[in-house]
């Protein structure tokens, strides 16, 4: 799995007991294995992008509060292709 989606799995292991949307993400990225980031979110649903647009500036902070900044640019590089 390439490292970016890793990270963004890891992060969703997080909130998959409190939110299914979570857990139907980290499924989609456990069953398949997508070349590229780009690859993965044309496949999410409107549901789904909606999720990860309110979840992931949160582990974006949480990940430079962490000084992670390998974490925080992979993190980046999904969120930007949500829009």
């Amino acid at each position: 799995m390439e490292q970016t989606l890793a990270y963004l799995r890891e992060s969703l292991s997080n909130y998959t007991e409190e939110h299914q949307v979570s857990l139907q993400i980290y499924k989609k990225l456990e069953k398949k294995s997508y070349k590229s980031e780009g690859d993965f979110v044309r496949e999410l649903d409107e549901q789904e992008i909606e999720f990860l647009n309110q979840v992931l500036p949160g582990e974006i902070n949480h990940a430079m509060d962490a000084q992670d900044y390998n974490r925080v640019q992979e993190l980046n590089e999904v969120y930007e292709l949500l829009f």
